[in-house]
């Protein structure tokens, strides 16, 4: 059997490589979603470690302002 001046198994593999990079680009996208919320959540696990050392040296040493309305009120 032929599909114009083709072969039947022609139209097949060309179906088949279309379908292949079809399965690729989907592939990719996947793992591309898969990374950023991989960064987003690791990004977000810095930001509050940053987060907390302010904290942290906020409580051990207050600021200015900190100093100047303890001064005030004492």
């Amino acid at each position: 059997m032929m599909i114009g001046p083709f072969p039947w198994w022609i139209a097949v593999l060309i179906g088949l490589i279309i379908f292949s990079g079809y399965m690729s680009f989907r592939a990719i996208r996947s793992e591309m979603k898969l990374e950023h919320e991989f960064i987003k959540k690791e990004g977000q696990v810095y930001m509050d470690r940053i987060q907390d050392e302010r904290n942290r040296r906020r409580q051990t040493n207050p600021s200015d302002e900190e100093r100047e309305r303890e001064q005030s009120i004492s």
